[in-house]
């Protein structure tokens, strides 16, 4: 006898099918096709809806969450424009393989394709930005798309999914059963490697006189972050690290070398071109990282561990590919290794070079520089807190003097380079982590672009310590201007036009701070880290000409690596 299932709403259907996958928050914003969700929403109390004040920002607010808990971040946004602010958010989750959810409403079905109010082609617009999307025509196939939605997302190397609801298919009525299982033609992720490979890998790197570790964020989505501890403690082998990939070894260990690549530290790029077995882990050879690629680490064995097998020669041609997940490799070589590398004389090696050429800064004229900032940042923090950073120099000088030392605890966006990123980021994570400080770095410059994002802070007393590192300048650009553009600073001065940033902060009904005094800093810090039951803002004034060091010029190689300024009397 046929089990009758109950007969369900569009909107009841789309309910039911978050709360199967434990959803437990929605960045949105409401519109005309999706008024049915937002009415049942009303009434439902297993998630929480955080109402953001623009679509972009509902997105990264999502990335947020999703980078600081692992699991999936969720939007829900209406049709037309709403739909289509998403897209900046949608395309850096496809860069930084962030499973997200976006839900968008859609026109009525019949009305698609006919230039109606508020419609846009959303599975057209993002379809070279997500994993997958899809257009829900009919809405008893609307659980399973979720299903299947939720499942892409998370699964493999993950990444954004679109789900597009026209209007009557939110309305309409059909028998409701979830599915629990998903099974999808030529989709099938692949998480074990390949024996023979593996026990090849640590063949390789047992022989190996020096050897390193090169580790992306597939190390920290994966949960790897404790097997690549023991693999690299028990065998000595340095680990250097990608933007994305800071935390998933602890930045105070004596075997990490920090990041590597364009602004990466002296020493780790110096190992990369020295290095005889490169062992890539849940990276993807991007060009901040190798820059020239004929000429990256070429003296090296490539072993390349990646989830992902289009990622495998895509930028690099390795030799010796592992397709699986890096968490399950990485235990898998560390039982194969026949013996222990000797890499005492490696070691010693690359600590010359550490004392070569260190980070430094000046901090004897009594101005604020970033550097310091970040320093006091660290140690006031112990590495024991989520930093969500946004785009340019104080990006890079985050990577380079804030120890991390726990995986989740960095959160940027690395591939797109989204301005705006961390206001919005930062609110996400706040609703992942309640342990931890919560601290959002901005530059000026893109601070303002998410700036509507902070009455979300207010409204929802998110404990973000938001920090604005002012110049004055958009500075990445500058330094470019500086070095590669005839000292021409075209449109970056922002000194004229820069708002008062407490008064900004205050009209927000955000406490609000701001200093350029160095002696200030402990004092403002340890005020911002007394405050947790709502956010804060601390502007820090500092010194406009920095520049970030080392740099290797875009399309260079590393070898040609600047690590101090080309005329260190030119101030502006």
């Amino acid at each position: 006898m046929k089990k009758e299932n109950k007969l369900l709403s569009g909107a009841d259907i789309f309910f039911e099918c978050l709360k199967h996958e434990k959803v437990e928050y929605i960045f949105g914003y409401p519109g005309g096709s999706v008024l049915k969700l937002y009415e049942h929403l009303y009434d439902v109390d297993f998630l929480k809806h955080i109402l953001v004040r623009h679509e972009q920002g509902a997105v990264h607010a999502a990335e947020g969450y999703a980078k600081a808990s692992g699991k999936v971040g969720v939007v829900l946004v209406t049709s037309g424009p709403g739909a289509t602010n998403t897209v900046t958010g949608i395309a850096d989750a496809y860069m930084d393989s962030v499973p997200i959810v976006v839900f968008t409403g859609q026109v009525p079905s019949h009305l698609i394709g006919n230039d109606a109010f508020q419609e846009a082609d959303i599975v057209g617009i993002t379809r070279p930005i997500t994993k997958h999307n899809f257009l829900v025509r009919d809405v008893k196939d609307l659980a399973l798309t979720i299903r299947k939605a939720f499942f892409i997302a998370s699964t493999g190397r993950p990444g954004p999914v679109v789900v597009d609801l026209p209007k009557d298919v939110i309305a309409s009525n059909c028998e409701f059963e979830y599915p629990e299982d998903v099974d999808l033609r030529g989709y099938k992720p692949n998480y074990k490697g390949h024996s023979n490979q593996i026990k090849k890998a640590a063949e390789i790197i047992s022989k190996a006189k020096k050897p390193l570790l090169y580790v992306g964020g597939g190390v920290i989505m994966s949960g790897g972050a404790n097997e690549l501890a023991l693999f690299a403690r028990e065998n000595k082998l340095p680990v250097t690290m990608t933007l994305q990939g800071l935390g998933a070894f602890p930045g105070t260990d004596e075997l990490s070398l920090g990041m590597l690549g364009m602004h990466g530290t002296y020493w780790a790029n110096q190992a990369v071109n020295n290095c005889d077995v490169l062992v890539s882990l849940g990276a993807r050879f991007d060009d901040r990282v190798t820059g020239k690629t004929d000429t990256f680490a070429t003296g090296a064995y490539k072993i390349h561990v990646d989830i992902d097998p289009t990622c495998i020669d895509k930028n690099v041609v390795v030799d010796l590919p592992i397709v699986g997940d890096v968490k399950h490799i990485l235990a898998e070589i560390a039982s194969e290794m026949p013996r222990t590398p000797d890499t005492d004389d490696w070691l010693s090696q690359i600590n010359e070079w550490r004392d070569e050429c260190p980070l430094h800064y000046e901090d004897n004229d009594g101005r604020l520089r970033t550097e310091f900032v970040i320093e006091k940042i660290s140690e006031k923090t112990k590495g024991n807190a989520v930093v969500i950073t946004d785009v340019g120099q104080h990006q890079m000088w985050t990577a380079q003097y804030f120890k991390y030392n726990y995986p989740r605890s960095n959160i940027t966006s690395g591939g797109l380079g989204t301005m705006g990123f961390s206001v919005p980021a930062s609110i996400g994570a706040s609703f992942a982590v309640k342990d931890r400080p919560i601290i959002s770095i901005s530059g000026d410059g893109g601070f303002q672009m998410n700036i509507q994002e902070l009455i979300t802070a207010s409204y929802y007393k998110v404990p973000v310590k938001f920090f604005i590192i002012n110049n004055n300048f958009l500075g990445m650009v500058r330094q470019w201007q500086e070095l590669f553009h005839a000292e021409k600073y075209s449109f970056t001065d922002l000194s004229l036009s820069n708002p008062d940033f407490v008064k900004v902060g205050e009209a927000f009904n955000i406490e609000s701070f701001s200093t350029d005094n160095p002696k200030d800093v402990d004092g403002l810090l340890e005020k911002a880290f007394s405050i947790n039951d709502r956010p804060v803002l601390v502007e820090f004034k500092v010194v406009k000409e920095d520049m970030v060091f080392p740099m290797v010029p875009s399309g260079g190689s590393i070898s040609d690596m600047i690590v101090k300024r080309l005329n260190p009397k030119r101030m502006i």
